[in-house]
């Protein structure tokens, strides 16, 4: 594992900027970043040349969750080149006509990292089928190749690995804006390091991104406690003492944190979401749901006044309606917001909620 999962301390003394990555948060970092997704891609069989090797036209690749398509293209074109493909053929095709949709007709976007494209798929399909989400055996992302006539106004940008590095850099400063009313996290990088996080995600390299990435992501610090009803003025919880540059780069101290949710064959809702409540205690992905969404989360009931028979009583349960899959896991209703946002965000620092619907 990289050294990135221990305390960075860079020479010269510690600087505003500097902060803390634990262990186990770098963990869930790379065990993020190390997903992958499995995708057959296969050209429209209407759409192939003559001459070409029909029976070869399926490629099958593992795919990192943090990569795009259109990181994909050169090797799946010297895949059709060298076995699908004649030569004549092959000099015929301009892969600026390339496009993708699902088997059942929906356009994937150029500018959506493959994970999101594969969770948001798996969720719709949850809609059909009355068999619950299953990671044991992984179905793959099958998706078909056009070679022409490509939907424009659907994909919202070129195929081009440039024209995705440019979506995803303002993706990247749309998150910074609000994570912290401002860019200049992100625009305040040297553009040597603005590339170099791109050239990560196209390398599929965890350490080049985050040494660039862990300036313009939160820190994992705990929120601090909210004082106590009737505590003495000059007593402060010892969280507190952590240096003050610690808890104003943190997860829970920034304004909003950056989430979009995706319903099944819905509308994307994006929302600015707080991390925490206003008396202070975390927000949790569940409130944060019922709050939002409460016909897919309805909110729990207080629990009833304790008694003799039960002293320790339980809120009543609610229904079961839906799940959530975040980073292609199941996330538990508990988690808080703004750990989330550290450890679970994308690339682009965007926290991507995909709702699917129980229907047992």
């Amino acid at each position: 594992m990289s050294a990135y999962g221990t305390t960075r301390q860079p020479g010269g003394g510690a600087t505003p900027k500097d902060k803390t990555t634990d262990y186990h948060t770098a963990l869930f970092r790379r065990l993020a970043w190390e997903g992958t997704v499995p995708v057959e891609i296969r050209v429209d069989p209407k759409e192939l040349p003559a001459n070409s090797d029909r029976g070869l036209e399926c490629y099958y690749i593992q795919a990192p969750r943090v990569s795009y398509l259109p990181l994909l293209l050169p090797e799946i074109r010297r895949f059709l080149m060298d076995v699908v493909f004649d030569e004549a053929a092959a000099s015929s095709l301009k892969e600026e006509d390339w496009w993708f949709e699902t088997e059942e007709g929906t356009i994937t976007k150029w500018h959506w990292p493959l994970g999101l494209i594969y969770d948001n798929h798996a969720i719709s399909l949850t809609v059909r089928s009355s068999a619950p989400p299953s990671t044991a055996m992984a179905p793959p992302l099958r998706l078909i190749l056009h070679l022409a006539s490509p939907p424009t106004e659907k994909l919202m940008l070129s195929p081009s690995q440039e024209a995705c590095k440019q979506a995803f850099m303002g993706q990247l400063k749309e998150a910074d804006f609000i994570r912290w009313g401002s860019t200049k996290r992100v625009t305040g990088l040297r553009k040597l390091e603005q590339d170099g996080i791109w050239e990560g995600i196209r390398e599929h390299n965890f350490d080049d991104y985050w040494r660039v990435a862990s300036k313009v992501t939160p820190s994992a610090s705990q929120p601090v406690p909210p004082p106590l009803a009737g505590a003495s003025g000059h007593v402060r919880p010892p969280s507190t003492d952590a240096p003050s540059t610690f808890d104003r780069d943190g997860a829970y101290s920034v304004r909003c944190i950056p989430v979009r949710v995706y319903l099944p064959d819905g509308p994307i809702l994006q929302e600015f979401v707080p991390p925490l409540l206003e008396d202070g205690t975390p927000n949790t992905l569940y409130h944060f749901l019922s709050t939002h969404l409460p016909l897919l989360f309805p909110p729990r009931p207080p629990a009833p006044p304790p008694s003799r028979a039960k002293p320790n009583p339980q809120p009543p349960a609610v229904p079961n309606l839906a799940f959530v899959m975040i980073q292609g896991v199941v996330s538990p209703p508990e988690a808080e917001m703004a750990w989330l946002g550290v450890c679970m965000a994308g690339a682009d620092g965007w926290l991507s909620i995909c709702v699917g619907i129980n229907r047992t």
